[in-house]
């Protein structure tokens, strides 16, 4: 059968631009026209299935299996017991990029709460007789610090009460240390350092002529000038310590006492945010090299004495390319200073995400944190 003429409305029905097939060719048309057919099909298929992850096996097909969903994160719930000193924490914890965190200091969610975070200074304030009745069998009990522990009473009461231990150590449970360093996503082409016009500063708010740091000020002050800030001493400048020693080269980062791990504020906020050279007296130099390059700091004890420091800083004020070198690491690397108090309590829903349940009992506190 002949294929019908084109209507009279079909442009190809004019001058000739039309001509129906022979009977030997029509054959062959319908075959082109299916192949074309086919092929156009396969390649649609082929593009929608590219869009698919996985390709087809992976789409929802209407009336059969429909791909799982993945279960939402569960939140996590940790009770702050006693906000520390006072301060309050914040109820969830994005800002840290830890999600599904719910922080409270409501005393009604300790049943089903994850975890309960006890302060230790607010612990001995309150007393044991403070404490919730019963403990749910997977509940963690964290213990929470951030003294050293010659300022750290009261601990060979605690022995067998807690799960877990929070503080600057870092083989706490929870590592909650005073500052960190974060590497950069691309390294720093050249950086300028604040105006400096003076040499030494320390701001001490607790003197005490029996520590160690008072006595090595004694002595290194014999030898070049130290700017002393805090009580009964030089005033900040607009009650403001990063702007105060800004404009010093050298801060003395000097630690109220000596122990592991104890690297606090003085020289995470107070030396580093100010973009000065830290002189700390703490833990031995290889304990600081754990958390930041050899270059970023100056340890009392590579000196055989304090005049021998002091020759040394004498020499870097004169030697501007060798003071600098003091610096170079901050092509690398921003400082971060830890939020107190919510981002260390946030930390302890990431942590119980990490390890899940593993059952355990800090038996002798005191020599843990004491040794």
């Amino acid at each position: 059968m002949e294929p019908p003429e084109p209507a009279s409305g079909d442009p190809r029905a004019h001058r000739g631009l039309w001509k129906a097939p022979s009977g030997r060719q029509w054959p062959v048309l319908v075959a082109c026209l299916t192949c074309c057919t086919l092929l156009g099909w396969y390649t649609a298929n082929s593009v929608r299935d590219a869009a698919v992850p996985g390709g087809p096996q992976d789409a929802a097909v209407p009336g059969g299996p429909q791909p799982e969903e993945k279960d939402p994160e569960t939140t996590v719930t940790v009770v702050v017991w006693w906000a520390p000193f006072g301060h309050g924490v914040a109820s969830n914890c994005w800002q840290f990029n830890i999600s599904a965190c719910r922080l409270s200091s409501n005393h009604s969610l300790q049943p089903e709460a994850h975890a309960v975070v006890f302060h230790h200074r607010d612990l001995q304030w309150h007393g044991l007789g403070q404490l919730p009745q019963k403990r749910p069998p997977e509940q963690r009990w964290v213990w929470m610090n951030m003294e050293s522990p010659t300022h750290t009473t009261g601990l060979r009461n605690l022995g067998g009460l807690f799960n877990w231990t929070m503080s600057y150590r870092a083989d706490s449970d929870v590592f909650i240390p005073y500052g960190y360093l974060k590497l950069r996503p691309e390294p720093l082409v050249q950086f300028t350092l604040p105006k400096k016009t003076k040499l030494v500063a320390w701001v001490i708010s607790n003197w005490n002529e029996g520590h160690a740091r008072v006595r090595y000020y004694h002595q290194l002050k014999k030898y070049l000038p130290i700017d002393i800030y805090g009580s009964h001493r030089l005033s900040l400048k607009d009650n403001n310590v990063i702007k105060t020693v800004s404009e010093y080269k050298f801060y003395l980062a000097f630690e109220n006492s000596q122990h592991q791990d104890y690297i606090t504020e003085k020289l995470w906020r107070n030396a580093f945010e100010s973009w000065t050279v830290p002189i700390v007296l703490g833990p031995p130099r290889a304990n600081y090299e754990r958390f930041i390059p050899s270059d970023a700091f100056i340890h009392a004890d590579d000196f055989s004495d304090p005049m021998e420091l002091a020759v040394y800083l004498k020499f870097l004020d004169k030697n501007k390319n060798m003071y600098r070198k003091h610096f170079a690491w901050r092509k690398q690397y921003d400082v971060r200073v830890s939020s107190f108090w919510s981002e260390h309590c946030c930390k302890v829903c990431k942590v119980i995400r990490e390890v899940g349940k593993q059952p355990k009992t800090i038996q002798d506190l005191a020599k843990w944190f004491e040794s």
